[in-house]
């Protein structure tokens, strides 16, 4: 998958650095600090709203949703049907077709447990990648071993990725048989940076298989718009849209929600017992049992709004740019290999996330003087399966945001370009 030799060279064009001082300070842990972060794939720093949106839950009036009359609680019920309905604009979606989640590994598990677990029959098959987070590879592989339990066999077929790091197209499509009922994707690739929409599948492939986006590094980065994606089930991540962690989103098409079972019923699930067991309620609760991450969802609200504030195209064209700038001067450093991604691509891409290794130096060393030297990325396999997929090497993740700087970009890579030379 690794060339040494990327397909373009191409100078970044010239653009506006929107990453202000007024953007910086909106996020006051940038402002405590000199260290350089460089890992918002992992987690986005927390902009004041947010900030003051999880303190003004715990400060003043704390109550729970939807459990009781007195105005404390229903107007936090209210509170969070308000981010229900900004989070269905923000994806172009219905608010009855967002639930919230404890994360987006408990929003992909929710699709395995709430809808393929009883939708899938005998024989069925699931596409997927193995080079994928683990958490579009772990929840088909565990729910395989149940329905395997219970005496029905269900089929994982993996598929490639091309050398941009992209979902391979042409491998999914001579995989696809009539057993196949979903086909799950990384939309933003975690490690790849690499964007994958299977829009070359529109008309190619019958309409009722399934297509599950993992929008975890998407979301809060470029415009994400589930119609236009064609998407069943998407799942996002809070704490990488500017959100806090513990909140997670998933977006379930209405035309799904006959096929869903009850989502950890209990509390609030909208399910109820009938002479046959459990019987289903409404969507979006039927897939929210249990007490809501309330502070969680509220500061999503907030976050919601800083990132229409800040403009989704405006962010999407920063790490653009950022992404090519990176690329460019690590394409000049001896010793620097590049992961799949938009460094191979033949135009100018990117989406903030680039992946890299330098020879002569392990990625966990390297990552260790860069921090030393104030620079903070992500080491590691980066959470791909390495027992289920053909492994790189483990690598460097660079990932920025809106509140990153050219001035950064360039003295990591000049540093990177001092580290290289002392090791090779």
């Amino acid at each position: 998958m690794r060339s040494s030799a990327p397909a373009s060279s191409a100078e970044p064009a010239a653009a506006r650095e929107p990453a202000s001082p007024a953007v910086r300070g909106l996020f006051p842990a940038l402002a405590e600090t000199t260290d350089v972060y460089l890992d918002s794939a992992s987690t986005t720093q927390k902009p004041l709203p947010v900030i003051r949106a999880v303190h003004r839950y715990h400060s003043s009036h704390t109550a729970n949703a939807g459990r009781g009359t007195y105005p404390w609680a229903s107007s936090l019920t209210r509170e969070i049907e308000t981010v229900r309905e900004q989070m269905a604009d923000f994806l172009g979606a219905d608010p009855d077709e967002v639930a919230f989640t404890g994360g987006s590994t408990a929003a992909m598990n929710a699709v395995a447990q709430s809808w393929a677990m009883t939708a899938l029959r005998e024989g069925d098959e699931i596409l997927y990648s193995p080079r994928d987070h683990a958490s579009n590879v772990y929840p088909w592989h565990q729910l395989a071993r149940l329905l395997g339990s219970f005496g029905r066999t269900i089929h994982l077929v993996p598929y490639r990725v091309n050398t941009l790091g992209e979902a391979d197209i042409d491998d999914i499509l001579g995989k696809i048989t009539p057993r196949t009922r979903m086909i799950t994707v990384s939309h933003l690739h975690h490690v790849f940076g690499s964007l994958s929409t299977l829009e070359e599948l529109r008309g190619r492939i019958d309409p009722d298989i399934a297509l599950c986006f993992d929008c975890s590094q998407s979301g809060g980065h470029l415009p994400v718009r589930v119609r236009e994606l064609d998407a069943d089930f998407a799942v996002f991540a809070a704490h990488k849209m500017f959100g806090s962690p513990g909140t997670g989103v998933l977006y379930c098409r209405r035309r799904r929600h006959s096929e869903l079972t009850p989502f950890l019923p209990g509390g609030n699930s909208a399910v109820s017992l009938g002479r046959s067991g459990l019987l289903a309620g409404e969507m979006p609760h039927l897939l929210e049992g249990g007490t809501h991450n309330i502070p969680g969802i509220l500061a999503l609200g907030a976050a919601v709004g800083v990132l229409g504030d800040l403009g989704l195209d405006a962010i999407h064209d920063h790490n653009r740019t950022l992404t090519q700038r990176m690329i460019t001067g690590l394409r000049r450093v001896p010793g620097v290999e590049f992961l799949p991604g938009p460094a191979y691509a033949p135009c100018e891409t990117g989406y903030g996330i680039l992946s890299f290794t330098v020879h002569g130096i392990t990625a966990t060393d390297l990552g260790f003087v860069l921090s030393e030297l104030g620079f903070l990325v992500r080491t590691g396999a980066h959470c791909v399966p390495v027992d289920d997929a053909p492994t790189d090497e483990d690598s460097v993740r660079v990932s920025t945001h809106i509140y990153n700087t050219f001035d950064e970009i360039d003295r990591f890579t000049e540093c990177v370009a001092t580290i290289a030379e002392e090791v090779t």
